[in-house]
This record gives C-alpha cells, sequence and structure tokens, in this order.
C-alpha cells in the first residue's frame, strides 16, 4: 500500500505533458512576401488576403489600406508602390472589391485577376477615373489609357452575364 502512494504521484508528473505555448497571430499583423527577380521587377511585393487590416509598412513602401464595408472590400494603394500583386478572397456571396489607386499619374494602367479555380466567376466590372467617369464591364484583363492624374479605381466583382463559383481567392496584378 505505501508503495502504491509512492508511485501513484510519480506516475502522475510522468505522464503529465505540458502543451507548446500557442500563439495567435494579431489580425492587424503584415504578411508580405517579396516575389523573386525572375517572376517580376524587384520593387514589388505580394500582399496576401490577410495582409492588410490598417495602414501598414510594406518593405519600406507606404502603406496599404484594407477596409470591409458590408459586402464591398476596399483597398486602398498609392500608385507609387507599382507594380504590385494584391492577394484578396470573397468569402461571402455578392462580394466586390475596389482597389483605389491613389496620385495614378502613368498614361495607361494594366491589370490582370489570377486565380486557381477553374469556375470562378470573378472580372473587372468598372474602372472610375480620375475625372469621376466609369468605364466597364471588361473581363480578367484590362489595359486602359488614364487620361489625366489622380485616383484610379479598378472595380472587382461577379459578372451578371456569366454563372460559376463567386467565393474564392484571387491575386490582382497591377502594372
Amino acid at each position: 500500500m505505501k508503495k502504491s502512494l509512492f508511485f501513484i504521484p510519480l506516475l502522475i508528473l510522468s505522464c503529465k505533458k505540458e502543451a507548446p505555448p500557442v500563439t495567435v497571430p494579431d489580425k492587424d499583423s503584415a504578411v508580405v512576401t517579396e516575389i523573386p527577380d525572375s517572376a517580376v521587377k524587384s520593387d514589388s511585393a505580394v500582399l496576401t488576403r490577410d495582409s492588410v487590416t490598417r495602414n501598414v509598412s510594406a518593405g519600406g513602401r507606404k502603406g496599404v489600406m484594407r477596409e470591409e464595408k458590408g459586402r464591398q472590400i476596399i483597398r486602398t494603394a498609392d500608385a507609387s508602390q507599382l507594380p504590385f500583386a494584391l492577394g484578396e478572397e470573397f468569402t461571402k456571396e455578392g462580394q466586390e472589391l475596389v482597389l483605389k489607386l491613389r496620385n495614378y499619374g502613368k498614361s495607361d494602367l494594366k491589370a490582370t485577376i489570377t486565380t486557381n479555380q477553374k469556375d470562378f466567376n470573378i472580372r473587372f466590372n468598372q474602372i472610375r477615373l480620375p475625372n469621376g467617369s466609369y468605364d466597364g464591364p471588361f473581363g480578367r484583363d484590362i489595359t486602359y489609357k488614364i487620361p489625366e492624374k489622380g485616383e484610379v479605381w479598378l472595380i472587382i466583382g461577379k459578372s451578371n452575364m456569366a454563372s460559376g463559383n463567386t467565393k474564392g481567392s484571387f491575386m490582382v496584378n497591377v502594372e
């Protein structure tokens, strides 16, 4: 009996294992990955879906804003960061992304949407020019002459003329 009283605590202590501490990333943290030189110009950056929820410095560049209003995701970036690839994800039906490029000074804009899903229903719905006029719809690629300097918006969402999945992740490459 005395021997069992000695072994029970020893057995309990030897079986008890400490779980490693769990760290949960802060939702405001930035995840920025540089693209290899072979993929794009060396001053580009990839900003993943969770990369920016507030104004965050990305590898020495000015921050990119991200905010959600209902079914609309608004991302704002300074055009001096171009070219870049921006990752995003639609998690709800009917979502749209408004990518606002401040201080756009080039004469033309080139952008592409890429996704791994074959049936993803996504396109550039509209472009808003610095003078406030809109044009569109477009497909997954857009090349557009920008008549003046200022803020340009790219509005991305589903095509009402097509079917397919409207939820999933995608990349927007802007030059």
